[in-house]
Parts: C-alpha cells; sequence; structure tokens
C-alpha cells in the first residue's frame, strides 16, 4: 500500500511535462512571422485568395503572415519544399485541387499527399470558367466542339503548369467530346491569361476568381461554368450542365495545410485563425464578389475533402487513360 502515492508522483513526473509543454507551445505561439507557401507564381486564384487571407490573420495572431511563392514543377517544389518543413506551426501549404491531382498524374511523389502533410482548414470553394480568346470565331461550347473537330490538333490551349487544375480541366474536356488540342504548359496562371488575350493560345480552363476581371472587361469570352448551376458572378454563362456537359463538373477549393507531426493544439489554433478570417464580413464580401464561396469549416471536413478528390481524380485520370508523368 505504501508503493501506491509513489507510484501517484511518478506518474505526475510523467504526465505533466506534457501538459505544461502543449499550454506553452499555444502561448508562445507564434512568437514569430509565418509564412504561407503559394506553389504558383502570383496573380492566381490561389496567390489572391491567400494574400487576402494572410493579411486578416496578421492582424489576429499579432505576427506577420507572409505569403511566400515558391514556383516550378507545377506545383512540386512548393509542395516539397513545405513537406521537408519543420512541424513547428511556421510554415503552412496552399493546397487546392492540383494537389489532389498530383497523386494520379506524377510518379514517385516525393512526398504522400495525405501522410506528409496535416489538413489546417478550408477558406474557400469556387468552380472554373472555360474561356477562349475573343479573335475565335465560336459563341459557345457547341461552336468550339466542332471548330476543333473541323480544325484538330490546330488549336491550342495553355495551363498553368503540367498536372495542374488548368491542364487537366482541358484534358477532361477533350477526353468527354474527342478533340485534339495542343497543351501549351506555362508558369503560373497569370502568363497564360496574358497569351490568352493576345491571341496566341486559343482556349483554357481557369478558376472563375482568376479570368473574371478580364471576362467582365471583354478580353475573355466564357464559353461554359464547370458547375451543375450558373455561377451568380457570371449568370449569363451556361453552366456545365446546360452545356450538355455534366461530367466536367470541377470545383477549385483551397485549403492549407502543414507538415505532419505539427502539435495539434496549434493545427487547431490555425483552424481557429482561418475560420475567423473567412467569416469576418469583409473578407466573405470580397470572396464572394471574387466569386468564390466562403467555407471555413473543421479541421476532419478539410481532410476529409482533400482525401475524397485524391481518389477522384486517381480515378478520373485512370478513365482517361492519361499516363502519370
Amino acid at each position: 500500500m505504501k508503493l501506491f502515492p509513489f507510484f501517484i508522483r511518478l506518474a505526475g513526473i510523467f504526465f505533466l511535462p506534457l501538459g505544461v509543454s502543449t499550454a506553452q507551445t499555444l502561448s508562445n505561439y507564434p512568437n514569430r512571422p509565418i509564412t504561407i507557401v503559394v506553389a504558383y507564381a502570383t496573380g492566381g486564384s490561389t496567390d489572391l485568395v491567400t494574400r487576402v487571407l494572410a493579411a486578416s490573420m496578421s492582424t489576429h495572431l499579432g505576427h506577420q503572415v507572409i505569403v511566400d511563392n515558391r514556383v516550378g514543377g507545377g506545383g512540386l517544389v512548393g509542395w516539397s519544399s513545405v513537406a521537408r518543413s519543420a512541424p513547428d506551426g511556421y510554415t503552412l501549404l496552399a493546397t487546392e485541387l492540383s494537389f489532389a491531382i498530383a497523386p494520379g498524374l506524377i510518379k514517385n511523389l516525393p512526398f504522400d499527399a495525405r501522410k506528409s502533410f496535416q489538413q489546417v482548414g478550408m477558406a474557400s470553394t469556387v468552380a472554373h470558367v472555360l474561356a477562349i480568346t475573343p479573335s475565335l470565331p465560336v459563341q459557345n461550347v457547341k461552336g468550339l466542339i466542332a471548330l476543333t473537330k473541323l480544325h484538330p490538333g490546330e488549336l491550342n490551349y495553355g495551363s498553368g503548369g503540367a498536372g495542374t487544375n488548368t491542364h487537366l480541366g482541358v484534358e477532361l474536356f477533350k477526353n468527354l467530346v474527342h478533340v485534339q488540342i495542343v497543351h501549351i504548359p506555362y508558369r503560373g496562371a497569370g502568363a497564360v491569361l496574358q497569351d490568352l488575350m493576345a491571341g496566341q493560345v486559343q482556349m483554357m480552363i481557369s478558376a472563375i476568381p482568376t479570368a473574371l476581371p478580364y471576362v467582365n472587361a471583354g478580353r475573355l469570352r466564357a464559353l461554359m461554368v464547370t458547375d451543375e448551376k450558373r455561377s451568380p458572378v457570371l449568370p449569363l454563362v451556361p453552366s456545365a450542365n446546360e452545356a450538355g456537359l455534366a461530367q466536367m463538373k470541377m470545383n477549385f477549393w483551397l485549403s492549407y495545410a502543414v507538415p505532419t507531426g505539427t502539435a495539434q493544439a496549434i493545427v487547431e489554433r490555425l483552424n481557429q485563425e482561418i475560420v475567423l478570417a473567412v467569416g469576418h464580413a469583409d473578407i466573405k464580401k470580397r470572396l464572394t464578389e471574387m466569386g468564390l464561396e466562403p467555407v471555413g469549416g473543421s479541421i476532419v471536413q478539410a481532410t476529409q475533402l482533400v482525401n475524397d478528390e485524391i481518389n477522384r481524380w486517381s480515378a478520373v485520370i485512370a478513365a482517361a487513360g492519361i499516363k502519370p508523368l
């Protein structure tokens, strides 16, 4: 019986530091700037939304949240850099549709998209838009399909890089309507848009916020929104269902992750900050005006979404006969 109090004290020795460490982790976090890595060039949807959230998070966290554009390899450079980062809560990754596409499209990824990262929280979701250069003599999807079949292999499309949503979205379109269109990869969506407006490439599929200003200015012609319904910010553009291509439904979602091993208390704090930022009235208004649907949500919901999207796009890639790069 005399040994029982000893074991109680011994247990306290082992368990107390863990609780104290967790409390200290939260009380000291953050104590320096936080970096959110965007794996694409400035000007794209991921970059635009992340900068809006970073500004709000900087205010609430009391330390600057920096957006770091690490471009290359269709996202691989940025993704890999965060996978190798210390799991201390000071480096986040903006994950989106292309991140979920990568496991089915790229051989020998230097990380496991599910196991190397802990999802933290979602920011937004939005459909894509199929846009063409105004000089192309078509007014709708039906006309575009007819033109590409009349001139197989003569039209081209730009993407933000091999394996990105802007690449695979058009590949999905090509396989659904059985047309030949040449792929021209760029280093980011912003460069594609410039050449698309100039007529150097004829078409692209882009997340709505990226293309919206140019569509509204008449510098691009939108033919279809990749959703079952029309977008509130593009009310005159037919949905995929209306265009007879229900299988073209694809959303550009944006979520944030940290390297696996990051303390759960920090993950939860970051989720709270993301949800707070997304739920702020001014930010919700800005995201909605960009054509985005603010999301927020829990860590579990973000994790489930990313896992489901990885499964979905791996199946789409296999069904389309696209061989891993």
